[in-house]
């Protein structure tokens, strides 16, 4: 199993406004790096969108416990099997957040995508800090 965890940045919200805008995927787009992304879709409930030089990923809302908690899933429109976890650990106001990625990936797919999904998912990080404070 291949775990890739972002960075843990700290924002100055409440767990459950930040858990509310994760749980709307027309939100997610705000979190990308608009420069490397093409080709989105969103219903709300799942997105999909293209990464420049790379595939097309779906992601779905898969479930999760308010507040701390946003769990997403692949969906068919990716192409291995996943699930993207935001932690979201609140004290005193100021809520603690981080992505956990989870899939198995042979070691050739693994070598190819660590770095690059490493990168997104700190980018995402970065934007939940910039959106939210």
């Amino acid at each position: 199993m291949t775990r890739i965890e972002s960075k843990q940045v700290s924002i100055s919200k409440p767990a459950q406004e930040l858990y509310v805008f994760l749980q709307d995927m027309n939100n997610f787009q705000q979190l990308l790096p608009q420069e490397r992304i093409s080709e989105w879709k969103s219903d709300g409930r799942s997105c999909s969108f293209k990464v420049q030089g790379a595939a097309t990923i779906g992601l779905a809302l898969n479930g999760g416990e308010a507040p701390g908690l946003v769990r997403m899933k692949a969906t068919e429109k990716s192409p291995f099997p996943f699930t993207l976890d935001v932690h979201l650990e609140e004290n005193g106001g100021t809520t603690r957040a981080w992505q956990e990625f989870n899939a198995d990936l042979n070691p050739f797919i693994k070598v190819m995508v660590e770095k690059p999904l490493k990168n997104l998912f700190d980018h995402i990080a970065d934007r939940m800090v910039a959106l939210h404070g």
